[in-house]
């Protein structure tokens, strides 16, 4: 029987690979995705000098959610990370999806940040 526990490592081991080859600059910061069974969070980050430029989740109080682990949150999220990043002047980032499958939340996520305006 897989668990909760077991899906969690190897979605870290699956990170841990990823991140080998995915680097974010201050020109081309990586937009990383993490989500929880209740909420999702967004961060754009300068791997080279090790700071966050930018961050959004659906905790936040500027982003207006009812439940933060749908599709509609993850959307809102996008859209605020794009946001939040236009106005640090990035426009174009890495994504780094988290380990996670390209589907549902990380790819509403993705898709409503690229409407917004990231490049990626």
């Amino acid at each position: 029987m897989i668990t909760k526990a077991d899906k969690n490592v190897a979605r870290k081991k699956r990170h841990a690979r990823v991140r080998r080859s995915v680097i974010g600059t201050a020109q081309r910061p990586r937009l990383n995705v993490f989500r929880s069974t209740k909420h999702i969070y967004a961060q754009l980050i300068d791997d080279q000098n090790g700071v966050t430029i930018a961050s959004a989740s659906s905790l936040d109080k500027g982003v207006d959610v009812k439940n933060g682990g749908n599709v509609e949150a993850a959307k809102a999220i996008g859209e605020a990370i794009a946001k939040r990043g236009a106005e640090k002047g990035v426009k174009v980032v890495v994504f780094d999806r988290g380990g996670y499958l390209y589907h549902g939340r990380v790819k509403a996520l993705a898709d409503a940040a690229r409407e917004a305006g990231l490049e990626f």
